[in-house]
């Protein structure tokens, strides 16, 4: 791991991450902004689900939110790439990093596959409601996304505790 921090602390980009001052904020405004992209659209897909909304139907509404959602995935992984770029040492060997890329992980793969359902079953569940089990499954992938922005404060709650303690 040693030798991938070095090389990537001497990479072009990651001397100019770390050189022009207003890079990583900005990176990070961006990051952040596309997190609650992805938020946002699973939750307004969620409510459909639910019940609570229903001025659309399934494919309207997934046609609506889905490519905020994977729009926001793109945006998330080139502000992280930069971000990590930006500071390899302190991203790559801390373990709340991995918890974050692998709740990202599940939650891509369940956020697909649930749109691969919502694609073959909206008719059925336009007309008789979704059902508990698509309520469920749509609650816990909004629950991985926050688990992801929560992973990425990690190295923050974890100093927090440490203080507490």
């Amino acid at each position: 791991m040693g030798d991938l921090i070095q090389w990537l602390n001497a990479l072009p980009l990651s001397l100019a991450m770390r050189k022009i001052s207003w890079a990583i904020p900005l990176t990070q405004t961006v990051h952040i902004l596309a997190t609650g992209m992805i938020l946002s659209s699973v939750i307004m897909i969620d409510l459909r689900i639910w019940g609570v909304s229903r001025s659309q139907t399934f494919v309207e509404s997934a046609r609506r939110f889905v490519p905020w959602i994977w729009a926001g995935m793109v945006l998330l992984t080139l502000t992280g790439v930069l971000l990590m770029m930006g500071t390899p040492r302190r991203t790559l060997l801390d373990p709340t990093f991995t918890v974050k890329l692998q709740l990202i992980g599940a939650a891509l793969a369940a956020t697909l596959v649930f749109q691969i359902a919502l694609r073959y079953r909206h008719k059925r569940w336009d007309e008789r409601g979704a059902g508990w089990t698509a309520a469920v499954v749509g609650a816990a992938i909004l629950m991985l996304w926050v688990a992801v922005t929560v992973a990425s404060r990690g190295r923050w709650i974890g100093n927090a505790v440490s203080q507490w303690l």
